[in-house]
């Protein structure tokens, strides 16, 4: 071979690697930023979880605090008046520093009129010098020139609070007109202003109140509230002690949280141009720095989250830095990414020659399983067709044992019964003039053998009706009547004008899908007006059982434990027949069965209405 040939070959084999390698380089870096954006997607997704629970932690918290106002406000809507004992008593029985250790003070503002004010605070320091609290001297603070007035009256605890009694909450202007609202709407207020005595720069204290009427007075309009107003409940808590310990069991440290008020409604909505939020928590914030700004950058994962404060929105921040959310082989994950994808590039000529070959593979595994499926759907129809005929060889057992049973218990049983009864009845009117106390024995002796033979009777029409002795519509017709006697619906009877000559076991099935038909109208359908169809046409038997009522739920047919629909699919099958179902919902329900029925000639045997055939044996009455 010529010099430049070896030259040549030596190029295109050098060329081949670079390519290789160049492919490689870049499969492995679209494995790494794959493995970095499905990493930063992950923790994400993940802190996200984290700061739902914590989300869904202070909203439970709330709804507590919410719950000890509104049960607080009870007890003024209950008794009239609440003496301050009561209401310390009921505060204690709070266990409030255990139970709600956010909530500083539990009070009561008492709605009092300008003209009344000097009575009040006359009694008012009456029971301050029986030593009912403690304090200086009770006085309305600060005494503003308002028609009306929302004095505090009682506060717990007490100390170190005497400082509040006589605060007239109607001071502030926005609180009155909350005040205000909240009374004409009967709903449960949240300003959204710092309690000053409660607040630090770096600790907020909130309060709600929710407005008291005077028990047994009307509040179904405004005019109506405003007449039986009597005051308002309140409680201040600590915003820092209601988030204490929500951080603690986030699984990330360290977690920045801020709550931050967006005002009234909905949706978050940010604040207005030039207007700072209300900052309620910042979980780094100090007294020094009580707004610390918020860490930015793409080291740090951030989730805003709404919390609702009983109609107000607090926007709760959580963030954290990316570093904190890995252990310790994930931030190596992308890197061991780039690593597969690059060896990946280098073995992707095996690879395909590997599939290729698994392709050839797997068409004759597909083929072979292909057989294997038909031949098991093969025995599946045939097991399926064994169950069937095994099903419909057990219920033709069942009811020829019904039958037999039922007629053992008539022959032997209710013969026997009533022999017994007449000897009974013979001797009862034996002893009627000469033997009163043993006649009465007697009398009550008869009573029993007749419970007895109506108990004999019942059974014998659970197991099997003699109705059906007398054919299909007689049976029917016995259903129906029984129907209305046990359930009081209404039920209505549609039928031809020919009694049917069916085979036993086909008037049978029948006659037990309308059992079951019926059964399921009284115990699930809630309905008042049922109608039967029983009508014969081209050798066909048809039977339609409708409802008014509910209809069928969904995920009612086919439910686990559910077999009545699935029992009256199977006797029509076994009859070879038709079985639909429809319902409207809230409209009714419609049960509608079409079955064959020929006698040996192929030919439809009916009788004029009113003329019956079968067995007489009843039980006499």
């Amino acid at each position: 071979m010529p010099p430049w040939f070896h030259r040549q070959q030596a190029y295109a084999k050098h060329r081949a690697i670079w390519y290789g390698a160049l492919f490689s380089a870049v499969t492995g870096l679209l494995f790494y930023l794959a493995a970095a954006k499905f990493m930063e997607g992950d923790i994400r997704e993940s802190f996200t979880n984290h700061a739902r629970t914590a989300q869904n932690t202070i909203n439970a918290r709330i709804k507590s605090y919410t719950d000890v106002l509104r049960g607080t406000a009870s007890l003024f809507s209950t008794i009239e008046p609440v003496t301050r004992e009561q209401f310390r008593e009921y505060v204690l029985g709070l266990n409030v520093r255990n139970h709600f250790p956010a909530i500083e003070t539990i009070n009561y503002a008492q709605y009092v009129r300008h003209q009344d004010l000097p009575a009040f605070e006359q009694r008012m320091r009456a029971e301050q010098q029986a030593g009912r609290f403690g304090g200086a001297p009770f006085k309305v603070t600060p005494v503003v020139a308002e028609p009306d007035h929302s004095i505090i009256t009682f506060i717990e605890p007490d100390v170190p609070w005497f400082g509040a009694f006589g605060y007239d909450l109607h001071t502030n202007s926005y609180v009155r007109a909350t005040i205000a609202a909240s009374r004409d709407g009967a709903a449960l207020m949240t300003s959204g202003t710092r309690i000053v005595a409660m607040s630090t720069p770096s600790q907020t204290g909130l309060g709600m109140r929710l407005p008291t009427y005077r028990p047994g007075m009307p509040i179904n309009t405004v005019d109506e509230r405003r007449a039986a107003y009597i005051g308002s409940v309140g409680i201040a808590f600590s915003v820092p002690k209601l988030i204490k310990g929500v951080l603690d069991e986030m699984p990330v440290d360290p977690v920045r949280l801020t709550l931050v008020d967006v005002g009234q409604g909905l949706k978050v909505v940010p604040p207005r141009p030039g207007q700072p939020p209300i900052v309620l928590f910042d979980s780094i914030a100090t007294d020094a720095q009580p707004a610390p700004p918020l860490a930015a950058g793409n080291d740090i994962v951030t989730v805003k989250l709404p919390v609702d404060y009983n109609g107000r929105i607090w926007e709760a921040t959580f963030s954290a830095r990316k570093n904190a959310l890995y252990n310790g082989i994930e931030q190596y994950f992308p890197l061991l990414a780039m690593a597969a994808g690059s060896v990946s590039a280098i073995l992707i000529y095996a690879l395909l020659y590997t599939l290729t070959s698994a392709r050839i593979r797997a068409v004759q595994l597909a083929r072979d399983m292909t057989k294997e499926l038909r031949d098991s759907q093969a025995r599946l129809q045939l097991s399926h067709a064994s169950l069937r005929r095994l099903a419909a060889h057990a219920e033709n057992i069942k009811e020829s044992e019904r039958k037999r049973i039922a007629r053992e218990i008539h022959d032997d049983l209710g013969q026997n019964l009533l022999a017994l009864r007449i000897d009974a009845d013979m001797l009862a009117s034996r002893t009627r003039e000469r033997h009163p106390r043993l006649h009465e024995r007697v009398r009550a002796t008869l009573q029993q053998i007749d419970a007895i033979i109506k108990s004999v009777r019942q059974i014998i029409n659970d197991l099997r009706p003699n109705v059906l002795d007398l054919g299909l519509n007689a049976a029917v017709d016995w259903q129906i009547r029984e129907f209305r006697r046990l359930t009081g619906i209404a039920c209505e009877l549609v039928e031809n004008e020919h009694e049917l000559d069916i085979s036993d076991h086909c008037a049978t099935a029948l006659f037990r899908i309308l059992q079951e038909s019926l059964s399921n109208i009284s115990r699930h359908a809630h309905a008042d007006r049922v109608r039967v169809d029983l009508h014969v046409e081209n050798s066909n038997i048809t039977m339609m059982v409708c409802d008014n009522g509910i209809g069928l739920v969904r995920d009612g047919v086919g439910k686990p434990g559910s077999f009545g629909l699935v029992g009256i699919e199977e006797r029509i099958h076994l009859l070879g027949g038709t079985f639909t179902i429809s319902s409207n919902g809230g409209k009714g329900t419609c049960v509608c069965i079409t079955v064959p029925i020929a006698n040996e000639n192929g030919s439809l045997r009916t009788h004029p209405a009113g003329q019956t055939h079968g067995s007489d044996h009843f039980i006499p009455a």
